[in-house]
Parts: C-alpha cells; sequence; structure tokens
C-alpha cells in the first residue's frame, strides 16, 4: 500500500468515516468483494459464482458496502452492476483489498473464477461483436486510419499530462475508454445502447482495465452531477444527433472549470449514402456551426486538427477540435 495515498485518504475521510469504512470492508467475503469489484462491474449473479455463496448471502454483503459507500450500483435494464465506488471510502477499500497477496489460495481462486465470468462475456457478445466490427470497417475505409485518429487524440489531451476523470460520451464498443484509461484517473462510459454497453463492458473486462467503467443513461439527463469531469470525449458522435448543439451545451455542464471537450468528427461532405447505410443525421460539423456550438456551451475552441484522406478510396475528412471550459 502507498503510506502517504493511504494516510490522505484517512485524513479526507474523517475519524468517523474511517472507522465505518473498515468495519464494513474488516470480513472475509466483503473484503473479497472489495478485491473482485476493484478489478471489473459484476452482476450480483457473477458474483455468485465467482465466490460460490448463495444470492441472499451476497446481497446483504453488497449491501452493507453500499451503505458504508464503499460501492456504488448501476441498474442497467434487467440487470444491476456493482463496482468499487470512486468515493473516499471506496477508494481506501481498494488500497486496504491491494494488501491482498494474489498468491493466497482465496484470492486466487477468486481471481481464477473471475477470469472465467469475464471470458464468458465474450463468448457472450462475439456474434454482436463481429457485426458491429463489420459495419465499422466500412466506414473507417472511407478515412484515414483509426490509429492515426487515436494517435491524434492522445496528442491533444494528454500534452498536459495525466487527465484525471474522463466521459467518454456515447461510448459504442468502449474503445475510447481503452484508449485513454492508462493516461487517466478514473474513465466512464456513457451510452443509450444496452447492446453497446455488454460490448464495452466485455471488451473492458478482456483488457484488464479496472479503473474503466460504463453507464446507461442519456446525455441530456446524465447519471452524473454537474462539473464532475476534467475531460469529456464525443467520438463520432455529432452527426448522429438530432439536436448536436445542445448535445454540446450538455457535454459541457459536465465539465469542471478549466475542463475540456475533445470532439472528433467528419468534416463536411456530400456522401449521402451514409444516411441510409449508417444513420447519418448530419453529413459532418460544419467548422462554423461548431464554434456557435461551443460559444453557446461557454466552450472556447483551444486547438483544431484536420486529418485528410491519404489513401485511394478515402473521401472523409476527420476534424478534432479540442474546446476549454472557463475557470
Amino acid at each position: 500500500m502507498n503510506a502517504s495515498a493511504a494516510s490522505t485518504l484517512a485524513q479526507q475521510l474523517g475519524f468517523a468515516d474511517l472507522v465505518g469504512t473498515l468495519r464494513a470492508v474488516a470480513e472475509p467475503t466483503r473484503l473479497r468483494l472489495v478485491t473482485l469489484l476493484s478489478r471489473a462491474e459484476l452482476t450480483v449473479t457473477e458474483i455468485t459464482q465467482v465466490i460460490g455463496q448463495s444470492q441472499p448471502r451476497t446481497s446483504r454483503h453488497l449491501r452493507l458496502l453500499l451503505d458504508a459507500n464503499v460501492l456504488e450500483r448501476s441498474p442497467e435494464g434487467v440487470f444491476v452492476y456493482y463496482v468499487v465506488a470512486d468515493s473516499e471510502p471506496g477508494r481506501f477499500a481498494r488500497l486496504l483489498a491491494a494488501l491482498l497477496p494474489v498468491s493466497d489460495a482465496t484470492v486466487a481462486a477468486d481471481l481464477t473464477a473471475l477470469e472465467q465470468v469475464l471470458h464468458a462475456r465474450v463468448e457472450a457478445t462475439e456474434g454482436y461483436r463481429n457485426r458491429h466490427a463489420r459495419e465499422l470497417e466500412a466506414l473507417r475505409e472511407l478515412h484515414v486510419a483509426e490509429v492515426e485518429v487515436e494517435r491524434a487524440m492522445l496528442e491533444l489531451l494528454v500534452s498536459e499530462g495525466p487527465i484525471g476523470r474522463v466521459l467518454d460520451i456515447g461510448t459504442g464498443s468502449g474503445r475510447v475508454l481503452e484508449l485513454l484509461a492508462p493516461h487517466s484517473e478514473h474513465t466512464v462510459g456513457l451510452d443509450v445502447d444496452y447492446d453497446m454497453l455488454l460490448l464495452a463492458r466485455a471488451a473492458l473486462g478482456e483488457a484488464q482495465l479496472s479503473r474503466a467503467t460504463v453507464r446507461h443513461g442519456d446525455l441530456h439527463r446524465p447519471p452524473f452531477e454537474a462539473a464532475s469531469f476534467d475531460v469529456a470525449v464525443m467520438h463520432d458522435v455529432l452527426h448522429m444527433l438530432d439536436k448536436p448543439a445542445e448535445a454540446v451545451i450538455d457535454a459541457a455542464r459536465l465539465l469542471r472549470p478549466g475542463g475540456r471537450l475533445l470532439i472528433a468528427d467528419f468534416h463536411r461532405h456530400d456522401l449521402e449514402q451514409l444516411r441510409e447505410l449508417h444513420g447519418h443525421r448530419h453529413l459532418g460539423i460544419g467548422e462554423e456551426e461548431l464554434r456557435e456550438w461551443a460559444t453557446a456551451a461557454g466552450l472556447e475552441v483551444e486547438s483544431e486538427r484536420l486529418l485528410p484522406p491519404n489513401e485511394p478510396g478515402q473521401a472523409l475528412t476527420v476534424h478534432l477540435w479540442l474546446l476549454r471550459a472557463g475557470a
């Protein structure tokens, strides 16, 4: 355990909350739960498969950890997912769980069972993943390689160092979460499509990204407090929306003072077939209209980057805007 980090968290908690957190975690099953839920979001059914206890008993332990603000729950259709909360009690509990040696028989057995559960998720989504991949590939053939887009996104965002809390709006398959998780304190993906959230959650488990989570929700009614993220990303999102200007305003509300919004989308084009083939509402985003939307949202354009076609058959230019909220 990092002694400095533990000391800082203990001071932030205060005496009463510190004692409450220790009481909540200082029980064998609940410590096992914190260890597991520090690594992945899981449903009650998945948790019972890992720890080998009944659902009622597991639910009682989860309730105690929820009451201590160590865990958070996220309803998602017919499922409810649990994960260690990004709160002072949650972060302190995560540090305590990190003390457990992975060579311990109980911990090792739990982690092996967790790996099996996460692998089953990937298998369950394989068909949908393949169909989604084919659709994306057809679109990606029309612009520069995605690796170039991702490199430009990283260059724009990480130039100032680690990027704190990140929200990926319209996360889809979770690729942006995978890209930014190594450079951030915590990444959260938001999407209204349950199938896409299943894909993203499976990808995060496969990549073993423990500080990345996904949430079901609408940007216009987000399940987050205002001013709670350092960075928000909208990658290939605005051209899919009926009212993109409102989406920029709503994204800006979620930024902390001085926070940044990265938009990666297509420059204006005339490929009408994309409306029917891929459901695009707009044929790219114009530079002037994006600037108007940014101004209305209280954001300033800090940087831009154009990635024009560089191969035969490519017809789309990718435009990246980095917008900054006022201090």
